[in-house]
């Protein structure tokens, strides 16, 4: 309810949907919540942020994973900061603290942020890679390549194949309509 009054301007996740699934007598609950990262920028980079040190870094079993969680001594130890505009970090403040007040009446304490990081450098550099690739594939198969958005096996007219196009948004660009979560970084 909270969500719905503050019209889903919150940092808190948005749960989508809560349902038990029964198999062979045994229960098991699952909660669907609305992906707190983008469909469309890649995240090279995350972290699991509560602003405690004690007992807050990644395990090496965590690191050693394709894309793992840093926490808040990862950050503070790589010198990690955030860029945000005047505009962005109100906005920002703004959410947290009705999160925090309302979490707060709830009684919850255990209260985390999860940031991600997408590098627009790298994702070009990967971009450029890939488009590489491409043409070496397409050069192989005799010149007849495939539609790349058609091959994760959803039709061309389905409503979830269009998020796969780039509807004109530059490098490291998002529609916030979409990304709800999302923040621009300032450039310094």
């Amino acid at each position: 309810q909270f969500i719905v009054e503050c019209h889903g301007n919150t940092l808190l996740p948005q749960f989508l949907g809560m349902y038990r699934l029964t198999v062979d007598g045994v229960e098991t609950y699952m909660v669907v919540t609305r992906n707190v990262f983008s469909h469309r920028l890649t995240v090279h980079r995350k972290y699991d942020l509560k602003g405690s040190t004690v007992s807050r870094e990644a395990s090496n079993k965590e690191k050693a994973k394709d894309l793992p969680t840093f926490k808040d001594n990862d950050f503070l130890n790589e010198g990690q900061k955030l860029h945000v505009g005047e505009e962005s970090k109100k906005n920002f403040l703004e959410k947290l603290k009705r999160d925090v007040e309302f979490l707060a009446q709830l009684k919850i304490m255990d209260y985390s942020l999860l940031v991600g990081i997408h590098d627009v450098d790298r994702a070009e550099q990967e971009e450029v890679e890939v488009e590489d690739g491409a043409e070496d594939e397409e050069c192989e198969n005799d010149g007849l390549g495939g539609n790349p958005i058609s091959s994760y096996g959803t039709p061309p007219d389905s409503p979830g194949n269009l998020l796969n196009y780039p509807r004109f948004f530059g490098p490291g660009e998002f529609d916030p309509s979409v990304d709800v979560y999302a923040m621009k970084s300032h450039e310094s």
